[in-house]
């Protein structure tokens, strides 16, 4: 069981640093992933630089697979601990998101 809390801590570092490059180096291109900036109209759109948001929202993505990494190493010593942990602190990540993008947004 140790073995599987390691190895799911794991994948999702690796899914949060992988997707985090991809938006990182993706030039603007991923911009159309973001909730709700693909819902906006043209003219909305025309005012958000997509290269600079898509290079910050990358940088969150691979800040996330941090957590994840800590589960690993509390797993190691105490099994299943560590993957409680590691969501609680995404989760507490995501929050932090939510609100920052809602203050930018109003």
């Amino acid at each position: 069981m140790k073995l599987y809390y390691i190895l799911f801590d794991l994948m999702m570092a690796i899914l949060f640093f992988l997707i985090g490059i991809y938006f990182y180096k993706s030039n603007g291109k991923a911009a159309n992933f973001l909730t709700g900036y693909n819902m906006k109209s043209i003219d909305e759109r025309k005012k958000f630089n997509e290269d600079t948001l898509c290079k910050d929202y990358g940088k969150k993505m691979m800040l996330w697979a941090i957590p994840f990494l800590i589960g690993i190493g509390i797993d190691i010593y105490s099994p299943g601990k560590g993957v409680r942990i590691a969501w609680i602190l995404w989760v507490i990540m995501l929050i932090q998101l939510l609100i920052e993008r809602h203050q930018l947004e109003n």
